[in-house]
């Protein structure tokens, strides 16, 4: 796919400055610089950031209340009830809530709606659940910000409302509870404002735990909320950084019976866990239990102390994953073959007869990046309906979108990179032509880019600039792996390895590397055409039988010496 390629320039004394004030490597400086951290203390704070250095919880709205409601119900004998969703970031947060008011003694009940007999969100009749169960107090956790009808029933019922959600409300305003926490709502541009909801239920652990500091410690719940933040694509920058950050060796750890369970089945062994791997081998699993049924089973996993039990678990959601990524096969080879027969122009519409609800996500995804259009996958019902997900571009915000096309709409709701929808059959028509004018209007140019970091000669990509450059991590959405670039390099001995894998040496001046392009194996013509390329690529390492070497993990290739902006 054609990529314009952008490198990000600073001014070089500037570089200079902060390479020698904050003792780093002109390149990390650059990088730095183009992630907003431009000063020597920004450096070390970034850099060595952790639990500490995060905002004292009680400084989000509504957590207070949230703090008195549950310790109220603690010394009242009253029970909580705990509304999730069946997602993994609504998952994890429901297993950290849960895990937490259980150590404080607390009687607790936790629900999980069914994706296909109550879709997504808080509903009335989770609050007859609720009655049932004796709560006193329902608190949900990664929904309810647009639960109107279930905080009114909830209120004619008596019971307290706590709502922890980080989705964008719509525009009836703010349900009525008895605190609303949303820091996407309540804190936008704050450093808690891009949560997700696992790790607003990490801050409500927080909070509870300065109040009952003798009962459990924050960090238990680390590994879960790292969990859910991975999953829910967030922007890897902020509290969110540290929560991945700091996580992460917990999973490596996996003290908990459902996590070691989970390492298990996906064959991790004991791999160092980074956020993409854990985003494309875990993740899934939990997910998959709620793309094909009932999900409740996932919080049994996270919470157990049954290894037996756990093992169980995790094997059922290694077999549901199978038969989700041969589901989702389908149904993708099914909408790559409707987008080319239709063809597409600012945003694409695809829906199907009896395309499984639970992959349509997943599927919405997949033909976004592969087109760079937002995307809209949708499966229509025998009742005439059609329901699906949105997946944003970059530059792209879908919530606005669905919030400018709602005439046509029966519900919506998400935030800017991923929402579902629900609207009438009748209305596709209709709801495509104004997606693709409003579409239009967001994005002046869908042409992708290739964003590169810092300009480099091969000499300077070094063992020290890579560990450099893993003080970073953890890498993702928000906080990407810093990309190189280096011009006017020899391309050696191009060959295809492996699955369509680009294998070749790049050669500098009294340099040379290793360098693998994933997926790229059909550029060998172009390389052996071209002679000397300009290369964009992050810096990696390569062990291989006991042998360690600098390799560079390609993003694009280009003739030599190509205006950087083409």
């Amino acid at each position: 796919m054609h990529r314009r390629w952008l490198l990000k320039k600073t001014n070089p004394g500037y570089i200079s400055y902060l390479s020698r004030a904050a003792s780093i490597s002109p390149a990390l400086a650059q990088v730095l610089i183009n992630r907003g951290v431009k000063t020597p203390e920004d450096v070390h704070s970034f850099m060595s950031q952790g639990l500490d250095a995060m905002c004292d919880p009680f400084d989000i709205e509504g957590m207070s209340t949230l703090v008195d409601a549950v310790l109220g119900a603690k010394h009242k004998g009253l029970k909580v009830f705990i509304h999730g969703d069946y997602d993994a970031d609504g998952l994890t947060a429901t297993a950290i809530m849960a895990g937490a008011l259980r150590r404080l003694g607390i009687v607790v009940q936790y629900y999980i709606p069914n994706r296909f007999a109550e879709g997504y969100g808080f509903h009335p009749p989770a609050v007859e659940q609720a009655k049932a169960f004796g709560a006193g107090l329902i608190i949900t956790v990664d929904c309810g910000i647009t639960s109107f009808e279930a905080a009114e029933a909830a209120r004619a019922s008596g019971i307290d409302l706590i709502i922890t959600d980080h989705h964008e409300p719509d525009t009836r305003g703010i349900p009525e509870a008895l605190a609303v926490i949303n820091p996407k709502v309540s804190a936008e541009g704050s450093a808690v404002a891009g949560l997700s909801g696992a790790g607003i239920a990490f801050k409500a652990v927080q909070a509870l735990s300065m109040k009952e500091p003798s009962l459990f410690e924050p960090r238990e719940f680390l590994d879960l909320a790292a969990l859910g933040t991975i999953a829910d694509s967030v922007p890897l920058v902020g509290e969110n950084r540290t929560i991945v950050r700091e996580g992460l060796p917990a999973l490596v750890d996996a003290l908990r019976p459902g996590a070691r369970a989970l390492k298990e089945v996906a064959e991790l062994g004991s791999r160092a866990l980074k956020a993409r791997l854990v985003a494309f081998t875990l993740v899934p699993r939990i997910n998959a239990a709620g793309r094909l049924g009932d999900a409740a089973e996932v919080v049994e996993l996270l919470l157990t102390d049954s290894a037996s039990r756990a093992e169980e678990i995790a094997a059922s959601l290694n077999r549901k994953n199978y038969e989700r990524q041969k589901t989702e096969g389908a149904v993708l080879e099914e909408a790559i073959e409707l987008v080319e027969k239709k063809g597409y122009g600012s945003a694409i519409v695809l829906a199907g007869e009896g395309w499984h609800e639970g992959v349509v996500g997943i599927v919405a995804s997949r033909i976004a990046e592969t087109y760079q259009r937002p995307t809209f996958v949708l499966s229509i019902k025998d009742d005439g309906t059609a329901k699906g997900s949105a997946r944003s571009i970059p530059g792209f915000d879908v919530h606005a979108a669905l919030t400018a096309a709602s005439e046509h709409l029966t519900g919506f709701g998400g935030h800017k990179q991923a929402a579902g929808l629900r609207l009438r059959a009748t209305e596709l028509e209709a709801f495509q032509r104004k997606m693709e004018v409003v579409a239009a209007s967001l994005m002046e140019d869908f042409t992708p880019t290739l964003d590169i970091d810092a300009e480099v000669v091969l000499k300077d990509v070094t063992f020290g600039l890579v560990r450099e450059f893993e003080a970073l991590e953890p890498f993702g959405y928000g906080n990407p792996e810093p990309v190189l670039g280096s011009r006017d390099l020899e391309a050696m001995n191009p060959r295809v390895v492996g699955n369509n894998h680009l294998k070749v040496k790049l050669r500098g001046k009294n340099c040379a590397h290793d360098a693998i392009g994933w997926g790229m194996g059909g550029l060998c013509d172009f390389i052996n055409e071209a002679g000397k390329v300009d290369a964009a690529f992050a810096a990696t390492i390569n062990d291989w039988n006991g042998n360690r070497s600098v390799q560079l993990s390609l993003k694009g290739l280009r003739e030599a010496n190509a205006p950087a902006d083409q």
